[in-house]
């Protein structure tokens, strides 16, 4: 292969990999046997995996059967790999808004971006979908 070809074959990789997705919409399936996955509106079911935190959210009993979307990449097997809990990649889709997905402790007025107990008093953190982010 001489260097011409080999540019070319690099760049339409290039290319190919720019042009994957990198959000994913459906309906949140949560099994306690699988991953959690989203099915598609085609029917098609795709994994996902992210971040310790991300799987705290995919896993909340609250956001199961939710219009969910996420940012990442599709890894070569075929699942897609959710962006950092810090990037603020995951998603609900309700009443025509696209709103980010945290958590909130009314007691101490902390935000989280995973579901549990708060880290100040320890009560449970209720879900808070919000449109906007006061920080970014």
């Amino acid at each position: 292969m001489t260097r011409r070809q080999f540019a070319v074959s690099s760049l339409a990789s290039a290319t190919v990999l720019r042009a994957q997705p990198r959000s994913v919409r459906g309906r949140l399936t949560q099994t306690e046997s699988k991953p959690s996955s989203l099915t598609l509106s085609d029917g098609k079911s795709v994994a996902l995996e992210g971040d310790g935190q991300t799987t705290g959210v995919l896993g909340d009993p609250r956001l199961a059967g939710a219009d969910f979307e996420v940012l990442g990449s599709f890894l070569p097997s075929g699942v897609f790999r959710i962006d950092p809990i810090h990037k603020r990649a995951v998603f609900v889709h309700k009443d025509g808004k696209r709103l980010y997905v945290t958590y909130w402790c009314a007691v101490c007025a902390i935000r989280t971006y995973t579901p549990g107990q708060c880290w100040c008093c320890q009560d449970d953190t209720a879900l808070d979908l919000r449109e906007k982010l006061d920080v970014d």
